[in-house]
């Protein structure tokens, strides 16, 4: 008695290479739509990549343009940067020495700002100190890597304790930013909130000479935490 398997109906319809029925109702849902947007397949593709970059651009990163010179040297005028917009999503918050944007309505003004931070929840910053450098938790911090040429490190003398949840700001080239020295006397005393924060610029990516990825200056690294939460 011949005991050879034979293959069944089911057997060829399940084979690796044959596309089960959701597959081919998605396919064929697909080319409905094709054949009714104008420009077929190529209208189809177009919008779902608008999509993915709408997606992309809203919840992980998204690019902004830099509008003053507050931040040169190492952010000019037009250059266009990468801001990571889930990197202060899963626990930890902006850290000194972040470059970060913000939403600073109702504090700076209408707008997006871009800024460097300097000081956290419970940090104690002062400038100048007897050398003409800011000072953070009795740190003295060498700034001389991003300041811009010729820049003191503030000419408006300052003493604050930033409160918790709340972020001082400061602008790269001191001598051409308006930033938590100049609203001192402001709703929020200077002070950005985190939660206004959008998210951290991690690159340069454009122009393409500017190409750079923007690091945390190690300077920020000596300075001594609080017990009000402040980390470096």
């Amino acid at each position: 008695m011949d005991t050879e398997a034979q293959p069944t109906k089911r057997d060829r319809a399940s084979r690796p290479d044959s596309p089960g029925p959701e597959e081919r109702s998605r396919f064929a849902l697909l080319t409905r739509i094709s054949e009714w947007l104008p420009g077929g397949r190529v209208t189809l593709t177009l919008f779902a990549c608008l999509v993915f970059l709408l997606l992309l651009s809203t919840f992980v990163v998204q690019p902004f343009q830099i509008p003053s010179g507050s931040m040169e040297e190492g952010l000019r005028i037009g250059d266009r940067v990468l801001v990571n917009k889930l990197t202060y999503r899963f626990g930890a918050g902006p850290a000194r020495g972040d470059v970060i944007v913000f939403d600073g309505s109702g504090y700076f003004g209408d707008g997006d700002y871009i800024k460097r931070v300097v000081g956290v929840g419970g940090d104690h910053v002062v400038c100048c100190d007897k050398r003409g450098r800011l000072e953070v938790n009795g740190r003295a911090v060498d700034e001389s890597s991003f300041l811009y040429p010729g820049d003191s490190a503030s000419s408006v003398p300052f003493d604050v304790v930033v409160p918790p949840g709340t972020l001082f700001v400061l602008g790269d080239h001191r001598g051409d930013s308006s930033d938590s020295r100049d609203h001192l006397g402001s709703p929020g005393g200077g002070m950005i909130p985190v939660g206004r924060v959008i998210g951290r610029a991690d690159w340069i990516v454009w122009p393409y000479p500017h190409w750079t990825h923007l690091t945390r200056p190690p300077a920020y690294a000596r300075v001594p935490a609080t017990t009000g939460g402040a980390h470096g």
